[in-house]
């Protein structure tokens, strides 16, 4: 019993995606009234890019940002557009040696600030 009970385990870790993938999970929130153009989220070395042509109001994107290339220290970075042209760059967090230290990030774009969150230890 024991042993399916370790094998249920590890068939279910290994099937989650982006179990043991360096990278991060990325969550970008609208949450403004207005849409946001032109939205990038990659890492100081810009080796890989997820790339959204707009969010909507009230809406959400997710995605993952691989980070097998990387091989240095750096930070995040989010840019994007507001409605009425005023293009914002934010950076934030920590990785090292090209690998990341958090599991998620999460950006709340409001209306006059944007406010981010890491979690998830992924050391």
């Amino acid at each position: 019993m024991k042993i399916f009970i370790c094998i249920l385990t590890v068939l279910t870790l290994n099937s989650c995606s982006r179990f043991g993938e360096n990278g991060i999970e990325v969550a970008i929130e609208n949450n403004s009234n207005t849409p946001i153009t032109d939205v990038q989220f990659t890492t100081s070395e810009k080796l890989d890019v997820i790339k959204r042509t707009n969010i909507d109001p009230k809406e959400t994107a997710t995605d993952f940002l691989s980070m097998t290339k990387n091989q240095s220290d750096g930070a995040y970075f989010l840019t994007f557009t507001r409605a009425n042209g005023k293009k914002e760059k934010i950076g934030g967090g920590y990785y090292t040696n090209g690998g990341a230290l958090d599991r998620w990030v999460q950006f709340d774009i409001r209306t006059d600030t944007t406010l981010v969150t890491f979690s998830g230890s992924g050391y």
